[in-house]
């Protein structure tokens, strides 16, 4: 129930609850602008963005994971693994000289691409909804799983030589907006009408906060979980694309410590880690907030150790606020 005063008006406590984040990550814009003119160029602000889209698309994933009591430690690995298949697959044409046959093997790619995005994710969520595998261990499983595969596919070597046609997905401009900017903005309208305005994003809900109850009222439960993985494997392999095209290689390397600042973004953003409580804007707040404290600390010269630190410490405060809040309800 929302605190008011007793003018019946919400108190001070209440808003800061509710929007404490953004009035955070207001204040850190206002702090870095002042002691970085850097900072608020456009041309930082644009590139800050386009930095968080790939780790900000990903978190939008593991934040239906978390609301669900579940977890994802597997998206790292996964956009590894997606990252050396679109790159190979998107390398051959048949004649370069004719645009079809360099458009067909990228769309190709791409289209594999999200497909095993999605198989990947799906394989998560029937381990933990139908092998009843805790999502911890059946993620871990599948970090380990990927990145070997990864390596595998490779032998430990990146693929490069892409296409120009397919580079432009992850450094080109529509409108003089970035296109991984515009993606992130699609994905996150999409994921948020997806959790907010469907049956299916009330299902996601109804299970974080009471399994045992949605499933007495009628909530196929296991079914949905298997859902919501699978769409997290969905924005994993959209964020591979963008970083392989961004930076026109695949690698078997890339996305260590990716699941991290995922989760890390996902719970700064309010999602409760005892499930049941999340939303996708806050979530993309939360992305922006640690892609401002990396540049700003950058910008300042902080260094990288400490940085590290910082996040951490950051991480530490929002489950803590988290917990404070589940114990008052």
């Amino acid at each position: 129930m929302t605190q008011q005063n007793t003018l019946g008006r919400p108190s001070i406590g209440a808003f800061m609850s509710k929007y404490g984040i953004v009035v955070i990550f207001i204040g850190m814009c206002l702090i870095l602008s002042i002691v970085s003119p850097a900072f608020r160029s456009m041309r930082n602000v644009t590139n800050v963005i386009r930095q968080v889209s790939i780790i900000g698309i990903v978190s939008m994933g593991v934040t239906f994971c978390i609301i669900t009591t579940g977890i994802d430690l597997s998206s790292g690995s996964m956009i590894a693994l997606i990252s050396v298949v679109v790159a190979s697959l998107s390398q051959n044409s048949v004649n370069p000289d004719q645009p079809i046959s360099v458009v067909m093997p990228i769309a190709f790619g791409i289209g594999i691409a999200l497909i095993l995005g999605l198989a990947l994710g799906s394989v998560n969520g029937t381990l933990h909804a139908y092998g009843k595998i805790p999502p911890f261990i059946a993620t871990l499983g599948m970090m380990t799983v990927a990145r070997g595969a990864a390596a595998l596919f490779t032998q430990g070597r990146p693929v490069g030589d892409l296409k120009d046609t397919f580079t432009f997905i992850g450094t080109g401009n529509f409108l003089n907006v970035p296109l991984p900017i515009l993606i992130y903005i699609a994905m996150g309208i999409l994921s948020h009408i997806l959790l907010s305005k469907t049956k299916f994003g009330r299902h996601v809900f109804a299970i974080g906060g009471n399994e045992q109850a949605a499933r007495i009222c009628g909530i196929n439960v296991r079914k949905t979980l298997v859902k919501v993985y699978a769409y997290a494997g969905f924005l994993t392999a959209v964020s591979a694309i963008l970083l392989t095209a961004r930076t026109s290689a695949g690698n078997p390397t890339y996305g260590v410590s990716y699941e991290l600042d995922a989760i890390a973004s996902t719970v700064i953003g309010g999602t409760s880690l005892s499930g049941g409580i999340g939303s996708i804007p806050f979530c993309v707040i939360g992305a922006l907030i640690i892609g401002v404290l990396n540049n700003g600390m950058d910008l300042l010269g902080v260094n990288a150790y400490w940085q590290q630190i910082a996040k951490g410490v950051i991480i530490v405060v929002a489950v803590l606020i988290d917990a404070r809040k589940q114990k008052r309800k």
